[in-house]
């Protein structure tokens, strides 16, 4: 196979199969075959968390092609899909299966947000031998290769997923260190692994494992609450990724420490306010706007614009569009930048004043 796929990836073949791409010939052949592009066979679907009333919450098992290069705990994938022969839609997944290899199976876990069209098809209607577009592994929020001793995982909701990654990767380099994971859920049912995390609670060696959700009465995450969970927390390495409430939590504890690492598993709501002021311009398409506020992916698209975007959370870079005048604030940071020309990422900036975008 390696000679085949020199010969598949040189420029004489290129040449041969342009306009189109090598890779296009062979999806038609066989969806398993790929030259540059990654993509992945759905082999199963697990139904994790399925509370009426609720989104429900799946695991999927991929296959990928040769071409996928495996991933780190923590890392994360964009999944593009063709929904009812429609224009592909890509979203960014966090990978929960342990580290990979190249060509290795490894699961994506989601739940089917309302307002998801990816999610949505992929936890209700993916089904073995569905195939979807993947992207390489991408994101620095995952774990070194040299474990510390003693590590905490904090995560809350469906922000367990890269943590998880990690929590089984650990297990797997049979890690005989200190772990600590505290998880917030909305309550026993909403759980996700729930099953596995009881047995790693009682089995697992040097892990303690804390659920916590409103039935227990959740302690408030405090400094007080952390010392006497972990003491001397703030010099011990420490992954937390969730919803903004608890990720600025966790931050409040922390102050500056640098043995924190954080992901927003879902950023926080940017809502218009009467108080923005200046005008938005999207300079390639026209389009002109009085500034709500909001980011400029969410003003671009209210006023009739569809630009590129995955993730929505400022992690997977799909939105970046260049800002040739004006002041963004990073909705998640608080940074505010002003530079001429400037690359920037939609789905987490917010126009201050008079904004343009090449869009």
């Amino acid at each position: 196979m390696g000679i085949a796929t020199s010969v598949l990836r040189s420029r004489a073949v290129a040449a041969l199969a342009s306009p189109h791409g090598v890779d296009r010939y062979l999806e038609l052949v066989n969806p398993m075959w790929a030259a540059h592009e990654v993509r992945a066979r759905v082999v199963d679907v697990h139904r994790e968390v399925d509370v009426p009333g609720h989104p429900p919450v799946a695991t999927l098992t991929l296959q990928p092609t040769s071409t996928w290069r495996g991933h780190r705990a923590g890392q994360h994938v964009q999944v593009g899909v063709e929904i009812d022969g429609a224009r592909r839609t890509t979203r960014v997944f966090t990978i929960s299966s342990p580290e990979s290899r190249p060509g290795d199976r490894f699961t994506i876990t989601l739940r089917a947000n309302p307002e998801g069209l990816v999610s949505r098809y992929l936890v209700e209607q993916a089904r073995p031998g569905t195939m979807v577009h993947l992207s390489q592994a991408q994101g620095e929020f995952v774990l070194p290769d040299a474990v510390p001793e003693r590590i905490l995982l904090v995560s809350g909701g469906s922000g367990i997923t890269p943590v998880m990654s990690m929590l089984r990767s650990l297990q797997r380099r049979t890690h005989r260190g200190q772990v600590t994971f505290l998880h917030y859920a909305q309550s026993p049912e909403h759980q996700i692994f729930a099953a596995e995390l009881d047995e790693i609670r009682r089995s697992g060696h040097g892990i303690d494992v804390r659920l916590l959700h409103p039935e227990l009465g959740d302690p408030a995450l405090s400094p007080a609450y952390l010392e006497r969970l972990v003491p001397g927390y703030r010099d011990v390495p420490t992954w937390a990724c969730g919803p903004a409430p608890l990720i600025e939590a966790v931050q409040r504890c922390y102050d500056d420490s640098p043995a924190l690492r954080l992901e927003y598993f879902k950023p926080p709501k940017v809502a218009g306010s009467d108080a923005a002021e200046g005008d938005v311009v999207f300079s390639r398409s026209g389009a002109t706007g009085a500034n709500t506020g909001a980011t400029l992916l969410d003003q671009a698209e209210a006023l009739g614009l569809k630009p590129e975007s995955g993730c929505r959370m400022g992690i997977c870079f799909s939105c970046v569009s260049r800002k040739s005048e004006g002041t963004v604030r990073n909705v998640l940071t608080g940074e505010e930048s002003s530079l001429p020309d400037e690359d920037v990422r939609i789905c987490v900036s917010a126009p201050v004043g008079d904004c343009t975008v090449d869009l």
